[in-house]
């Protein structure tokens, strides 16, 4: 008779950055839900990177097992091509639910993937319901925040405490909510086997808003007012008091995401599930406070003219894998990106399962179970970019590539190429490409490869390889746009 496939459960957590975990932050978080994970239960992949971006394009990477980056941005999942992981898994006999906070997967369609699906409402700027004799209250001023989209006036961050009457208790957060939910699930349905469980918690996504109580003790002297969401631009614009600020919000943030993911494998643990499921917590990005004098993950400053490459703290995401055989309390550098994971994730619960179309994804079970330390040699993060004209545009979201060593930005922050060795500075920050030019070189023709391995479209490459590594020292790019 054969054997019954594991569960797959899936916890997806927006916005948060792999130096969160285990205190390898300068500015150390409190995460000791997932520093306990890690440590008992789980095998981390300390090297996976995520490949399109952001939020939406990042988990249709992963649902389908298709780099999309290349291809398309941000639309909904059925137009980006016919797999769906809630719908391949069914095929296969599995009970399928989506449970969220995240505002983006509904309008996305990825509900029509799965059996049942259940979202809180309220994230950033989503309206369930409008409370118009209610006045907005101005808690952020525009020139410290983001200014689009706005609602009647109001900025994204103050539309926020206003749509959810700002919560001051850690139960009216949403990441506990979600976690409630997906704990009530897992009681009502543990015995029904197998199932595949998403759970999509938004938060650590800005806004950041926090019980204040928690920020304080991140950030115990400040009197100013809060500041609670990135400006998407240079950090400059804050006073290095306010950025403190700003990064304290966060940091709480994630700190209560970390104790509602930690309740949620609790219940598992409750449930005796451990050795019939396969459990991933993953993220899908990260963000700059400070780093590289940015303050959000993309540019939407019209006075910022700079590229903004998907640096280490944006591109380097948390992945950690238990259940099953999967080996207790081990670290694994595999260079991995989101693509992999599905079908790591199936080999990993003895389901074969046949994509519409093939993955592009490779598994990387094989190695998670006997400890290799190999997968990828490198790893691509990227960002869609439809060209209005023969040039990149202004303020793009560029590619970045990682190998064991270096960190590669094609266009950096002025244009020109940027190179990193990663192995002694871990968030980007010393430039070394003047002095490595054939290493530019060599670079360049990788991610050129990694196009042509991913069918990119023509006039992608061509983008792309108009200017290649040493080749554009001189900054072709950055007056190579429409525009100028």
């Amino acid at each position: 008779m054969p054997k019954m496939p594991k569960n797959i459960v899936v916890l997806i957590t927006d916005t948060f950055r792999h130096d969160n975990l285990g205190n390898r932050a300068e500015r150390p978080v409190r995460t000791p839900e997932l520093d306990r994970f890690g440590a008992e239960r789980a095998t981390e992949i300390t090297r996976c990177h995520m490949g399109s971006f952001p939020t939406i394009p990042h988990r249709t990477d992963f649902a389908t097992g298709v780099t999309g980056w290349p291809h398309y941005g941000w639309q909904a999942i059925d137009r980006s091509g016919p797999n769906h992981a809630g719908r391949m898994l069914g095929e296969q006999g599995y009970a399928t639910q989506l449970i969220c906070d995240c505002p983006h997967l509904f309008k996305a369609r990825f509900p029509d993937g799965f059996d049942a699906a259940y979202q809180h409402r309220g994230q950033e700027g989503d309206k369930p319901l409008l409370h118009l004799n209610d006045p907005v209250d101005v808690v952020v001023r525009d020139e410290k925040t983001r200014i689009n989209p706005r609602f009647r006036g109001h900025t994204l961050v103050n539309q926020h405490r206003w749509l959810n009457r700002y919560y001051r208790y850690e139960s009216e957060v949403f990441s506990a909510g979600t976690a409630q939910t997906a704990i009530r699930w897992l009681e009502e349905n543990a015995e029904s086997n197998p199932f595949f469980l998403w759970v999509d918690f938004f938060d650590p996504h800005e806004p950041w808003d926090p019980p204040e109580y928690l920020v304080r003790r991140y950030d115990p002297d400040y009197a100013g007012p809060p500041m609670l969401h990135p400006n998407y631009g240079p950090s400059s614009a804050y006073t290095p008091e306010e950025l403190h600020n700003l990064w304290a919000h966060y940091a709480a943030e994630t700190e209560l995401v970390d104790r509602h993911i930690g309740q949620v494998l609790r219940k598992i643990d409750d449930l005796e599930l451990w050795d019939d499921t396969i459990v991933a917590v993953m993220s899908d990005h990260g963000m700059s406070i400070g780093e590289h004098d940015r303050t959000g993950k993309s540019n939407i400053q019209e006075d910022d003219g700079r590229y903004w490459p998907i640096y280490p703290e944006i591109g380097h995401v948390m992945l950690m894998l238990a259940g099953g055989a999967v080996p207790r309390g081990a670290r694994l550098p595999l260079i991995t990106q989101t693509i992999d994971l599905f079908p790591s994730l199936c080999d990993l619960a003895a389901v074969t399962v046949d994509p519409p179309k093939p993955f592009d994804g490779a598994s990387f079970a094989p190695a998670v179970l006997d400890g290799r330390p190999t997968h990828r040699d490198y790893a691509v993060s990227g960002c869609h970019i439809a060209m209005p004209g023969d040039g990149l545009p202004r303020r793009a979201t560029t590619p970045f590539l990682v190998t064991d060593r270096w960190g590669y930005a094609p266009v950096g922050a002025d244009g020109r190429p940027e190179l990193y060795d990663l192995s002694n500075d871990h968030l980007a920050q010393n430039n070394i490409a003047n002095d490595n030019v054939d290493t530019l070189d060599d670079l360049h023709a990788l991610f050129l490869a990694h196009l042509a391995e991913n069918n990119a479209p023509a006039d992608v490459v061509s983008l792309w390889s108009r200017t290649s590594g040493s080749g554009n020292l001189e900054g072709r790019w950055a007056i190579d746009y429409p525009g100028e």
